[in-house]
């Protein structure tokens, strides 16, 4: 059993070490894991907090953690333990203002000695202690560092960030990448098949929840709120009985421009876990037919989840078939098409995304993509309208890919286009494309 199952009194610290050394080992890296293991402890606010902060501050940060360490080992790859431990002291040292040096340090070491390094106590000890007496020093290299290496800095991928750059320039790559570098704001989609948004906001009263009413341009007013201090999400009653569901208002634009209308007979093929598919029920008032699919009984267990809770009688859940060509016959007024992309507009939320991603995936994907467009076309009834969704960034995914599938199928009409960028829009990125059969 790793050293790191043995949880000393130092528990916010340590729980960070082992979601972090679940991460080394290959366990996803998503909330699930973080929320799976803080089930097993009870901290106060402030030790989640913290905890929270470190997990997914130092898997934000890890190249120039890694940076850090570097320059003081000659070079050495040091083993997954050590090199977890140097990289939660110093990420305390230089992203933490709140915790002094001495105390970073102290606790760091203490932690190791605890965990059972004591013979590489001594060597944690020196680098990190160096690093306290060359504070200032540092700073200026890690400053020095945006400037001259932005894609260590900041820790995305070398040819991602060239390729940002080439299409936005440096300054907007990199506030791009910061942007993915910091934590998310929680939003709420008001569903209003079960209460107002007035009704939404007297829950949250009573549940010491505080939100603040946001605004964009895509949504209608008094449906998205920013949820700015609460307790667990899920223990809230008011999420219980489906008055809200979490989700980044650029996920709304789709629906939005898809246009649903109460009566009509809508396809969502890709549709876990379902936020666009409430939605979109949500926008019918529970009146027509939307066939929500998806590829995995575990997927289609999550749609079906949301929508019982959120009151979406009208959605009607099934496998998606091996090819959305099966049963040509059956027709739709609109067809909602959500691809699987490299989502590079939501790097912020999916934190180990940008390590796993690699260029030659986007081709890859983008063969699905037109795939899922071909295969979708024959479904649509004429005159009927034809969405296309991503969370990418990325052109070849986006209007590439549209204007492929426009030069294949002379008849279907792009209405509208849009993308959503983070360092314009302040939300996650998305592009939807509007088509529609002649």
């Amino acid at each position: 059993m790793s050293s790191f199952n043995r949880l000393s009194t130092q528990k916010p610290r340590q729980i960070a070490l082992r979601v972090l050394k679940a991460r080394l080992a290959g366990q996803d890296f998503t909330e699930n894991l973080f929320d799976s293991e803080l089930s097993n402890h009870h901290l106060t606010s402030s030790d989640r907090g913290l905890c929270q902060e470190l997990v997914y501050g130092i898997a934000r940060n890890q190249l120039a953690l890694d940076w850090l360490i570097m320059r003081k080992t000659e070079g050495r790859t040091q083993k997954d333990d050590l090199r977890l431990l140097l990289q939660l002291g110093l990420y305390q040292m230089f992203w933490l203002d709140r915790i002094p040096n001495h105390a970073a340090v102290h606790e760091t070491v203490e932690i190791a000695k605890n965990l059972g390094f004591g013979p590489q106590a001594g060597f944690l000890n020196a680098v990190l202690r160096t690093y306290t007496r060359e504070r200032v020093e540092t700073e200026k290299l890690l400053r020095d560092l945006r400037v001259s290496d932005p894609a260590t800095s900041l820790s995305h991928p070398q040819w991602l960030v060239d390729r940002w750059i080439a299409r936005y320039g440096l300054e907007k790559a990199v506030q791009l990448m910061e942007w993915n570098n910091s934590p998310p704001p929680t939003f709420a989609r008001a569903n209003h098949l079960k209460s107002p948004s007035s009704g939404l906001t007297e829950y949250w009263e009573i549940e010491r929840v505080q939100s603040q009413a946001r605004e964009f341009d895509w949504c209608e007013s008094g449906l998205v709120f920013e949820l700015l201090s609460h307790p667990s999400v899920v223990t809230l009653r008011s999420f219980k009985e489906g008055r809200f569901y979490i989700q980044d208002p650029s996920t709304l634009l789709a629906v939005k421009l898809l246009d649903p209308q109460p009566g009509e007979t809508i396809l969502d093929p890709a549709a876990a876990p379902g936020g666009k598919t409430t939605y979109i029920a949500q926008l019918m008032q529970n009146r027509g037919r939307v066939m929500a699919q998806d590829i995995s009984d575990d997927r289609l267990g999550l749609i079906r989840e949301n929508c019982k809770r959120l009151g979406a009688a009208c959605v009607e859940v099934s496998m998606a078939p091996t090819g959305i060509l099966e049963n040509p016959s059956k027709k739709f007024d609109r067809i909602l098409l959500d691809v699987p992309c490299s989502n590079t507009g939501v790097m912020r939320r999916r934190v180990d995304l940008r390590y796993r991603i690699r260029a030659e995936e986007i081709e890859r994907l983008r063969e699905t993509q037109l795939l899922m467009l071909r295969q979708a076309a024959p479904r649509l009834r004429s005159e009927g309208t034809l969405v296309y969704s991503t969370c990418s960034l990325e052109p070849e995914e986006n209007n590439g890919v549209v204007t492929q599938f426009l030069a294949e199928h002379k008849g279907f009409k792009l209405i509208s286009e849009r993308q959503l960028l983070p360092f314009d829009n302040n939300v996650d990125g998305a592009y939807v494309a509007k088509m529609v059969t002649n």
